[in-house]
């Protein structure tokens, strides 16, 4: 019978539990404990509850804080660089203390179209990427320094197997199962849990920011468009999550929103690892929702209350049923009955309807033959397609701007634009 993948075994929270250093603070380590189920919850840094330093403790001086980025910047040694773009360069490094140890830095570099020099979305992987660190399924962030020309360097976990993406796609030299995809999909739907447990919202999941360690493991990485949960009444853009993994609400322009955003992202990455191309590959937003009339059905006030009160709502004239888990079977059944059941509940049109982290977890196509395949022996590659090498991959995945496959604005028929029009000093 099949582990839940809820619970995971407990040398992945050992390896996984190094603590994260910032030279602008004491005390920010963030060392995972256990609940009972094999979960890791947060420690919160400063010794007392929500992270708050003891009223004694004296602040740190200019030269101090100086003092303390040079010390971590020594911890470790850049080696050749594996990325290069626009947004950030990422190097090969490691540990100086264990040059067995290696470690990804990711320079971002400084922005001039930001008065501060300092991205928005550099910001916010930086604050979630702490906020969730020591989690077995999200990229582990072990460092953070500046460096002499102001440009942030992050000291992330080193992912040499490229990511989900690379095996995909290789449909002529890579051969995986539904044991396979149970594995990764429960590492995945493991690290959006924990995401959702903890109040933030990815808001950009896909198989190319889902990146693959040494061990097998699949970590979620790329928190640049994440957010933490709005106030009640707080509205957020809707200009976000790759177009092709994009759910309906926000083609529609919805301001709130909730994670039921993620689980729809979820549910098209699982639908792509069976048939091994983008379920929803539309070239442009009015082609997306076009695709979903058709592939899923036409959202209307019958199977979506309200949705036609928001301000983007376009559908056709032509109104297609809602389908069901029988007219999945054909082209999904490869993971079987309760496989396709889970399938079309993470595509849900009405996203109060839509299942969640936790109820996927709880589902039973996990305690269904076969059991997921062991991550040590799931199938990795050494090179892409092209030519690439995993560790270039790493590279490549690692220096994007968030939302983008690259540093240009990709072909529409990619479906990976987002648009970067984000008003970060407002409320999203």
């Amino acid at each position: 019978m099949a582990v839940s993948p809820l619970v995971y075994p407990t040398e992945s929270l050992q390896s996984t539990s190094r603590p994260v250093s910032s030279p602008l603070k004491r005390g920010t380590s963030a060392v995972p404990s256990s609940n009972g189920n094999g979960t890791p919850h947060l420690h919160r840094p400063g010794g007392g509850p929500g992270g708050h330093q003891h009223e004694s403790q004296l602040p740190l001086t200019l030269d101090l804080v100086e003092q303390m980025n040079e010390e971590e910047k020594k911890k470790y040694v850049k080696g050749r660089k594996l990325g290069e773009g626009t947004y950030a360069n990422v190097y090969l490094g490691h540990s100086r203390s264990d040059p067995s140890v290696l470690v990804a830095i990711k320079k971002i570099k400084v922005q001039k179209e930001y008065t501060d020099g300092l991205a928005p979305d550099a910001v916010r992987e930086l604050k979630h990427l702490q906020e969730l660190g020591g989690h077995p399924n999200i990229i582990n962030l072990l460092s953070v320094f500046s460096s002499k020309d102001q440009n942030l360097n992050l000291v992330l976990e080193y992912l040499p197997l490229g990511d989900l993406e690379m095996l995909i796609r290789d449909t002529e030299n890579v051969r995986y199962g539904a044991a396979d995809i149970k594995s990764w999909m429960g590492m995945l739907t493991r690290a959006v849990w924990f995401c959702h447990d903890n109040y933030v919202l990815h808001r950009d999941i896909k198989p190319n920011n889902l990146l693959i360690a040494a061990d097998g493991e699949v970590k979620l990485a790329d928190f640049g468009l994440a957010r933490s949960f709005a106030q009640p009444g707080a509205k957020m853009t809707a200009n976000v999550i790759t177009r092709w993994y994009r759910p309906p609400e926000l083609l529609f322009g919805a301001r709130h929103y909730s994670g039921a955003v993620d689980i729809w992202s979820v549910g098209l990455v699982f639908a792509e690892l069976i048939i091994r191309s983008p379920f929803l590959p539309g070239g442009s937003e009015l082609e997306m929702i076009q695709m979903i009339c058709r592939q899923i059905g036409t959202p209307t006030e019958d199977n979506w209350p309200g949705v036609t009160q928001l301000k983007d709502y376009t559908v056709s004239n032509t109104i297609q049923p809602v389908w069901g888990k029988e007219a999945y079977m054909s082209r999904f059944g490869a993971v079987g009955s309760e496989g396709v059941d889970l399938l079309v509940k993470t595509l849900a049109l009405d996203p109060k309807k839509r299942i969640t982290a936790r109820e996927m977890l709880e589902h039973r196509w996990w305690r269904t033959d076969p059991k997921p395949t062991r991550k040590e022996d799931l199938p990795r590659k050494t090179t892409s397609k092209d030519g690439q090498t995993a560790e270039e991959k790493m590279g490549a995945d690692l220096k994007r701007r968030p939302g983008l496959d690259d540093d240009n604005n990709p072909p529409a028929s990619r479906g990976t634009k987002v648009a970067r029009k984000l008003d970060f000093g407002a409320a999203k």
